[in-house]
């Protein structure tokens, strides 16, 4: 993990502290930012979101799409929990949590927009960090390259309709046409993007990829934090009147996070995938396409919702409680493969 990875929850705490107190000191100059929107499009917010996902996409090769085969089990139990299991189970948690037992607690016009913004959240699961987590746990590289590739091309056409279908659950009305706008914007064109200057990368001399993600890892860090200052810059008055918002947010967040990465770790075990395939596997679930999640929340929202709040407290939460998962997938591999493996499975 580089410098901005290791420390991202640090940089966005002071990134809150940053946005309040401009937000306080310029209110107009932020207003003034909030004004830039074409169809309900912030575009500055655009301009830093495209620099947040190109870099990240850039790191994925579709081509090892042709692999998914190797393991075929860890790559369907990915599938499962990542769309059949997880966006469901985060707008339950939503609902339960926010919606009820801490809706005393909360702002009243913003509860709808929490959940939205959860819900956004666990929709989008892990891209390029996931790599990062595999790294850390010793994960099979191959797999981790196809379950990605595979994911990314999933998301593109499931996003939308689940995000749609549970904010429809949740009694929350969201325009087709906006949400199919977002994914427009915040997938296709910068999965299209980032292919290509991966492949000019590639057709450059040796080394040029890695050279050039080098590169643009620092600019998507920058462009992350950025918008963070101008998202907590909007929701500055918000925060400083309640500023246990934060910390209830992140309650069904952190549950979900242990219970996706738990599922598929031992429906992994159960299967009788070896532990450097369950690793990654769980980690792609467990953790978030947070950029996705906010880009999303921002279009169909707005800088000042609610629902924008709730994807960056998964940006807050995201690098401790991912390292706190790498730890338990480590500890207990001595107990992972204690598992009897089914009859007709490879080590």
């Amino acid at each position: 993990m580089n410098l901005f990875e290791r420390y991202l929850s640090l940089w966005v705490a002071l990134c809150i502290v940053a946005g309040v107190a401009l937000g306080q000191l310029f209110p107009g100059l932020f207003q003034s930012i909030a004004g830039l929107e074409v169809a309900n499009v912030n575009l500055p917010v655009a301009g830093l979101i495209w620099l947040m996902i190109i870099p990240m996409l850039a790191r994925i090769d579709f081509g090892a799409m042709g692999q998914v085969g190797r393991h075929w089990r860890g790559i369907g139990i990915t599938l499962i929990v990542n769309w059949a299991i997880k966006p469901f189970s985060m707008a339950l948690l939503g609902w339960l949590f926010i919606g009820m037992l801490f809706r005393p607690l909360l702002p009243g016009a913003q509860i709808d927009s929490y959940i939205a913004g959860l819900i956004l959240l666990g929709a989008a699961p892990c891209t390029a960090m996931v790599f990062v987590w595999s790294n850390l746990t010793r994960g099979e590289p191959h797999f981790t390259l196809s379950q990605v590739a595979l994911n990314d091309a999933v998301m593109i056409f499931a996003f939308a309709p689940i995000v749609a279908l549970l904010l429809g659950l949740s009694a929350i009305t969201v325009p087709w046409e906006t949400l199919l706008l977002s994914v427009g914007l915040y997938i296709v064109i910068p999965v299209i993007l980032a292919q290509i200057i991966r492949k000019i990368l590639l057709a450059r001399r040796e080394g040029a990829l890695e050279a050039g993600l080098a590169w643009l890892g620092p600019v998507s860090m920058g462009a992350l934090l950025t918008t963070l200052v101008l998202l907590f810059g909007f929701q500055g008055e918000q925060i400083i009147a309640q500023p246990l918002i934060i910390a209830l947010l992140a309650v069904p967040i952190l549950i979900q996070v242990y219970f996706i990465a738990g599922l598929a770790y031992v429906m992994n075990r159960v299967a009788g995938e070896p532990h450097n395939i369950a690793g990654p596997s769980s980690m792609i679930g467990a953790s978030n396409f947070f950029e996705l999640a906010v880009a999303a929340a921002i279009s169909l929202f707005g800088l000042q919702s609610g629902a924008a709040l709730a994807t960056v407290v998964g940006v807050l939460v995201e690098v401790p409680v991912m390292l706190s998962l790498v730890a338990i997938v480590n500890r207990t591999r001595g107990w992972y493969e204690r598992a009897p493996r089914p009859t007709g499975v490879a080590p």
